[in-house]
């Protein structure tokens, strides 16, 4: 990037137009120069408080702190950079934990840390071996060699960087702020300043079409998501959007995972991090935590950090799609993000909206969720960028505004629910109000990929769970032996179809994660038993005799069975078939 020259610091009361004017919590006023621009980055008072420009009226500029203002007063300096909010990214982010602004939290104690935006090199090295040679014509995404980590990493051209390679970097270990390459006179390093605001260019966006795996039955089999789309999880408090995103984190089949704690709590923050530490990682082999960055802004940090975290975590994943990685944004929560900007927006002034959220609320929601994408970098390869974001509805209400609007921009929804969640069926995710708009395209990638019977799979399972679900009422009434036999099985069906299938336990081995594999036998042998009760009931047998086998087998198979093993379902549904068959007059 090109940043305009920084602006000297002026000293209070010199006239130069750089001096504080009002503080209001995170909002501060100050004396405009003609060199500032919207989203300029500002550092307030002798303590160099980070902040934004985000409104210029004449010759005051707006600027939103990101940390705390407390003893900031009119007539402080203010210095203006002259580049915008960036922050630095490198390879050193990885396994790393920073706040909203990307500087690390590891070593910071129990004080916040503060300064510059931007993660600072840590002092580590990294392997390096050139892929171009001296003399080279390069273009903006151009690979000028390998970077040597758990994760398959690229030194790419800069964006806006294109010419010949003038100086190459021998093979061996580099630190992040060594030049490795010239190209055209400008120095290419490892840590490279990005504007968390502005996406990363692309060549060409690609259609979603590739499943995103996340080893979660009730997501994977009902509500799947491709590769670049975008997913909403709704559900109020105790509903388990934090345990399903954590799940998610940890057994999606993603090159990084990049989790933004967004004014979540601090304890849910230490057990992610706890967790992704502590897990291997069986693509690497190494730990979970070496290819996830986490970026912890949690409720005790600075109101309007919130509002940056997102943009930043969404400027990571860029970073690392650009090398050709499929990458996953998880943001909990969006809500907390909708909370800061309706605080400043109410000390700006500004008119309220829908209630007292600012009017640009929905245009923030969609420039966040466009940045997911499956595309062609300027280099020529492919990598995605999938944005999976928790809303926290008050009292569980779908209609407020964040929820509402999310919905708009979404392919995917996973709506939580209360009732299951009470009822301790985990994942809580409700198959009545949830949605996947990537459902057609993704059948036909399970169709090219060696199972095409996916889609009429799928179907059956939703089907059959509606139909349980209508007559639910209706047994609650008037009792299941009231119902006509054929009635009397598809309740039978949902419940098999609830606990050996659709319900999942996060706290086993064998059953936190499953595979495509799995998965779809599992469902194949609760459909294979369904029909069987049905031929049954239709050839005469009393659904008393059917209700009455033991489908314990069937039901315990997906603790039984292995994470991939498929061997041990097939035996459950053997033994209940054999049952249903001796039940026979």
């Amino acid at each position: 990037m090109t940043d305009r020259r920084p602006v000297a610091p002026a000293p209070p009361g010199d006239g130069a137009g750089r001096r504080i004017l009002r503080v209001a919590g995170p909002l501060v006023e100050m004396e405009c120069p003609g060199s500032v621009a919207m989203h300029d980055l500002v550092l307030l008072g002798t303590a160099r408080i980070p902040g934004e420009v985000v409104a210029i009226r004449g010759d005051t500029a707006t600027v939103q702190a990101y940390e705390y203002t407390g003893g900031l007063a009119p007539g402080h300096p203010a210095e203006p950079q002259g580049r915008p909010l960036s922050v630095l990214l490198g390879p050193g982010l990885l396994g790393g934990v920073f706040d909203g602004l990307l500087r690390p939290l590891s070593g910071a104690g129990d004080l916040l840390v503060t300064g510059v935006p931007g993660a600072a090199p840590d002092g580590r090295v990294w392997a390096f071996t050139p892929s171009v040679t001296e003399g080279a014509r390069v273009a903006p995404g151009d690979v000028l060699g390998e970077i040597g980590a758990r994760v398959p990493l690229r030194l790419v051209v800069p964006p806006d960087c294109s010419g010949e390679v003038t100086r190459i970097a021998t093979p061996g270990e580099h630190g992040p702020g060594t030049a490795l390459a010239v190209v055209d006179g400008r120095e290419v390093r490892m840590a490279q300043r990005w504007p968390v605001r502005r996406p990363r260019p692309v060549a060409e966006r690609l259609p979603a079409d590739v499943p995103l795996h996340t080893g979660q039955r009730a997501v994977d089999l009902l509500f799947p998501v491709a590769r670049g789309s975008t997913v909403a999880v709704p559900g109020g408090f105790g509903t388990g959007k934090t345990m399903l995103l954590q799940q998610i984190a940890k057994w999606c089949d993603a090159d990084v995972i990049v989790y933004v704690g967004c004014g979540e709590r601090g304890n849910e923050m230490a057990d992610v991090i706890a967790e992704l530490s502590a897990l291997a990682d069986p693509r690497t082999g190494g730990r979970l935590a070496e290819r996830t960055v986490t970026i912890a802004n949690t409720s005790n940090m600075p109101m309007m950090a919130r509002e940056a975290s997102v943009h930043t975590g969404a400027t990571v994943a860029e970073y690392f799609r650009d090398m050709g990685l499929d990458v996953v944004v998880i943001a909990d929560s969006t809500s907390r993000w909708a909370e800061a900007l309706r605080e400043f927006a109410s000390r700006m002034g500004e008119l309220p909206a829908e209630e007292g959220y600012p009017a640009g609320l929905a245009s923030q929601l969609a420039a966040f969720y466009e940045r997911a994408a499956a595309v062609r970098t300027p280099g020529g390869v492919t990598g995605s960028v999938t944005v999976i974001g928790a809303v926290s509805p008050p009292g569980g209400d779908r209609t407020e505004p964040v929820t509402a609007h999310t919905e708009r921009f979404v392919r995917c929804l996973w709506s939580l629910d209360r009732d299951l969640a009470y009822a301790r069926h985990y994942p809580a995710v409700s198959w009545v109000d949830s949605f996947s708009r990537d459902t057609p395209m993704l059948a036909a990638a399970y169709a090219r990929g060696g199972d095409p019977e996916w889609a009429a799979r799928r179907g059956r399972v939703t089907s059959l769970l509606a139909e349980a679900d209508r007559l639910a009422g209706l047994v609650e009434l008037v009792g299941v032996t009231a119902l006509p036999p054929r009635e009397r099985i598809s309740v039978l069906a949902g419940r098999l179809l609830r606990e050996a299938v659709v319900q999942q336990s996060a706290l086993s081995p064998r059953d936190a994660y499953s595979t495509p594999e799995k998965t779809a036998a599992l469902a194949e042998a609760v459909l294979t038993v369904i029909d069987r009760c049905r031929e049954l009931v239709d050839r005469g047998v009393g659904a008393d005799a059917v209700e009455e086998v033991d489908f314990t087998p069937l039901l315990r198979a997906r603790e039984s069975a292995g994470p991939a093993e498929t061997l041990p379902v097939a035996a459950a549904r053997d033994t209940v078939l054999t049952r249903l068959g001796e039940a026979v007059p």
